[in-house]
């Protein structure tokens, strides 16, 4: 692949997800930023022994409706979904194809995002050799139970010769994908690309051990919707959920060239580890703090400029401490000012898709002026911050700021900016 080095701007062009409240990225967005939670009892699972049996589900999502019968039965749900909102992007962009010459096939590249993965594929395997041995286990396991089954299936899909791989960062592999999205096509080794974050962990497996690690909401099984609650003095952990979101990101030459339109400018980004513990956040937020300093002097901006941020806010204990004493570390006393809030506590935590999906509700909040409300949020610890509670709120936001922080101790933070 040519290479062409530059300092191209990048922007998002394309947007399209699968989350807990609806299906397609409007719906989704008008059902966040109404306030309208998507966590539910879980439906088609067995919830025997379960100590966890609420999440956020992707209901009335019907693969035949998208897909081959084969290709139905090859994919995972979670690749089903990425599938499915990648597509969504490229039709927002107007793209049908990457056959009409707009656009260099070469020097167009798909980036899938995942956390757990599509671990069902795997599940399914393991059940199959042990029950009818290693004959009977599909080839395909190896290919669509990899963490790059997205990126593999749509590459294929579009015509697309550019890279094709997938990054998994724990909870933050959404907004690393994002950010490696920037940079490659900052440096001019891409014109454009389709990052795709995607997740299914509501299984009983992956359901069980983040439950036995103590990081899921267990006190709510019979109030789902109240269990998500970033912020809160009564929060107990985070609720699992499925989904996806798919951003297409393109330089300024790329958009110019195909007559396209910019929905949100990438203006920076910054990536660090905790170096601390396979699951608890540094207790001062070292690594957070890293990565937000760096997005911003990525991005050339003082923290006065940012209007919106949307937390990682999961509903943790530590993680919200530890994120505010972030923010707090590197804002100072506009930590106090901006408002901050988490859409978590209505889409519930979608692990490797949370970055993406985050980051489109940043572009649609800077494009209709408006900041989603963090629900649940009934008694707030710390309320020396504008933490959005219950009701979102009309203001302008030229420049917003999404934390993914995760599992392992990675952390990542974007900054985007409103199109001109």
């Amino acid at each position: 692949m040519s290479v062409s080095h530059s300092s191209q701007r990048v922007y998002i062009t394309g947007m399209g997800a699968l989350t807990p409240q609806a299906l397609g990225a409007e719906q989704s967005w008008t059902a966040v930023r109404q306030g309208i939670s998507g966590i539910d009892r879980l439906n088609g699972m067995d919830l025997e022994g379960m100590a966890v049996q609420i999440g956020g589900q992707v209901a009335g999502f019907d693969p035949a409706e998208h897909l081959s019968h084969q290709d139905c039965r090859r994919l995972s749900p979670s690749t089903q979904y990425g599938v499915v909102a990648g597509r969504e992007a490229m039709a927002s962009a107007g793209i049908d194809n990457l056959a009409d010459g707009r656009i260099n096939p070469e020097r167009f590249a798909v980036l899938s995002a995942t956390g757990y993965g599509p671990t069902e594929i795997i599940h399914h395997g393991t059940r199959t050799i042990a029950d009818r041995g290693p004959r009977a286990v599909s080839p395909y396991t190896a290919i669509f139970g990899a963490a790059d089954a997205v990126s593999s299936f749509l590459s294929v899909e579009l015509g697309a010769l550019g890279p094709s791989h997938a990054v998994s960062a724990a909870c933050a592999s959404g907004t690393v994908g994002l950010g490696e999205a920037l940079r490659t096509i900052r440096h001019g080794y891409a014109d454009a690309i389709l990052v795709i974050g995607s997740e299914d962990s509501i299984n009983r497996q992956d359901m069980a051990a983040t439950a036995n690690m103590r990081a899921l909401a267990a006190d709510r099984n019979e109030d789902p919707k109240s269990a998500s609650r970033p912020f809160d003095r009564a929060r107990s952990g985070f609720v699992m959920s499925a989904g996806a979101s798919a951003l297409l990101v393109e330089s300024e030459d790329s958009i110019q060239r195909r007559g396209g339109a910019a929905l949100a400018e990438v203006l920076g980004f910054g990536s660090s580890s905790d170096a601390h513990h396979a699951t608890a956040p540094h207790p001062e937020g070292r690594g957070a703090q890293q990565a937000i300093r760096e997005a911003l002097q990525d991005a050339g901006l003082a923290a006065e400029a940012v209007d919106y941020v949307n937390a990682h806010g999961t509903g943790t204990p530590y993680n919200d401490r530890t994120e505010l004493a972030a923010i707090t570390a590197v804002f100072g006393e506009q930590a106090h000012r901006v408002p901050i809030s988490s859409t978590k506590s209505t889409t519930g935590h979608m692990i490797g898709a949370a970055g993406t999906v985050e980051a489109m509700f940043c572009v649609q909040s800077m494009r209709d002026g408006f900041i989603p409300p963090t629900v649940n949020l009934d008694e707030p610890e710390f309320q020396d911050f504008d933490l959005v509670p219950h009701h979102g709120r009309r203001v302008e936001v030229s420049v917003a700021m999404s934390n993914s922080f995760g599992f392992g101790g990675h952390n990542a933070t974007v900054l985007l900016g409103r199109a001109a």
